[in-house]
């Protein structure tokens, strides 16, 4: 997509959500969506201010630095050039003159800290300027986490890899436990990255290899000095998350959950099904309301999943929200299903991508099953594999 097609499809959602403008910027590179939404990396250091506008109608605006005159060069619009502190006021109160409201990169109450992208005193500054600035969530939704069919193609073949990677990892315990030979978390975590690395594949961090009280830590990561081992006896949870190394690739995130034995401790059992009827309530709300055309906010799934959890007397031990956008980053800037963390009102919308991980974390052991939920216009579907009941690792 050209810059001019992009700026034609950003005025266009402007007109719909009616608002004058959108205001993009950025210091010393704080901002990737400002990048990633406007399609372009500049060439040089981003060492000053610069603003972006967009306004409803008619051409953008960029105002820049003397000295870096040339870091929104790759992008249309009429150029304003500022040096001092006066020119800097001046040239944003052109740029800004007759606009009521505008959108940015804030979030009210820093509500969704992904999109909260703006300091204070700059959105004082531009305030003081007579304008109403709004929050980009919905926007930055629109433009960054609703994926194109290759990225939604990239997110489905990474998931075939990372569902083979994971019946292996367990296997790989599997074969270890009957063979009586030492495995642990750590080594299971090292031996993951390797297949990551072979395959093509990259992460941010993690994966999580945590064996029973550890588990009941929804982010524990092993490490030699904390890595515990795995027995016959013992509950592993596997939390693991990848995309291609390839520009524009969309992470695959699942997390699976095993007993070293044929025979599961009855409450072992118990609590993985009700985080599996969570989950799979959270599901049917999503598939239902796609189908069906009517609006979904990310707060009703988790309400959907919790539910479940209260009924079954272990809401205080479901500690995090439901789940979160997933896109170039493992956690994106789409709707999380969260009425916990936040009241992410936020509609679901078409060609998302995210996650619905409902988990019950006890003193000895936790649980969480997750996998991956692709919205479409009409539909919703798992991406990959489903775990229905508690792996047994000995069979």
């Amino acid at each position: 997509m050209s810059s001019h097609e992009r700026v034609l499809r950003i005025q266009e959602a402007l007109a719909a959500l009616d608002l004058d403008a959108w205001l993009f910027f950025d210091h010393h590179s704080r901002d990737p969506l400002a990048y990633r939404v406007l399609g372009f990396l500049p060439k040089q250091s981003v060492t000053r201010r610069w603003y972006y506008l967009i306004p409803r109608q008619g051409e953008p605006h960029a105002l820049v630095h003397r000295i870096e005159s040339k870091v929104l060069e790759a992008l249309p619009g009429q150029q304003h050039i500022y040096s001092g502190w006066r020119t800097h006021q001046d040239g944003l109160g052109v740029i800004l003159f007759g606009l009521k409201k505008i959108a940015m990169q804030y979030s009210p109450g820093c509500a969704i800290p992904y999109v909260s992208m703006v300091d204070a005193g700059t959105l004082e500054f531009v305030r003081s300027f007579g304008v109403e600035v709004v929050s980009s969530a919905d926007l930055i939704q629109q433009f960054d986490a609703t994926l194109s069919p290759e990225q939604i193609d990239s997110h489905l073949s990474a998931g075939v890899k990372m569902d083979e990677i994971r019946a292996a990892s367990f296997a790989k315990v599997s074969s270890a436990l009957r063979d009586g030979a030492p495995i642990n978390e750590w080594a299971l975590y090292t031996w993951m990255r390797e297949q990551f690395d072979r395959e093509g594949l990259v992460t941010d961090h993690g994966p999580i290899v945590a064996v029973n009280e550890h588990a009941a830590d929804p982010h524990y990561e092993p490490s030699p000095e904390t890595s515990s081992a795995i027995r016959s006896g013992d509950l592993l949870l596997v939390d693991m998350w990848a995309k291609w190394n390839r520009p524009g690739s969309v992470y695959y995130d699942i997390t699976w959950t095993g007993y070293g034995g044929s025979a599961p401790p009855s409450e072992m059992d118990h609590v993985f099904g009700v985080v599996k009827a969570a989950r799979d309530a959270g599901l049917a709300q999503v598939q239902e309301a796609f189908a069906s055309q009517q609006a979904l906010r990310g707060y009703e799934v988790d309400n959907a999943t919790r539910e479940v959890i209260d009924k079954a007397g272990y809401g205080d031990r479901f500690v995090h929200r439901t789940g979160h956008s997933i896109a170039e980053d493992v956690h994106g800037t789409g709707a999380n299903m969260d009425d916990l963390e936040t009241h992410d009102e936020r509609r679901v919308l078409a060609n998302t991508i995210f996650s619905i991980e409902p988990g019950i974390y006890l003193d000895r052991f936790g649980i969480r099953s997750e996998f991956n939920v692709l919205a479409q216009d009409s539909s919703a579907r798992v991406t990959g594999e489903i775990q229905h009941q508690l792996l047994r690792l000995l069979p």
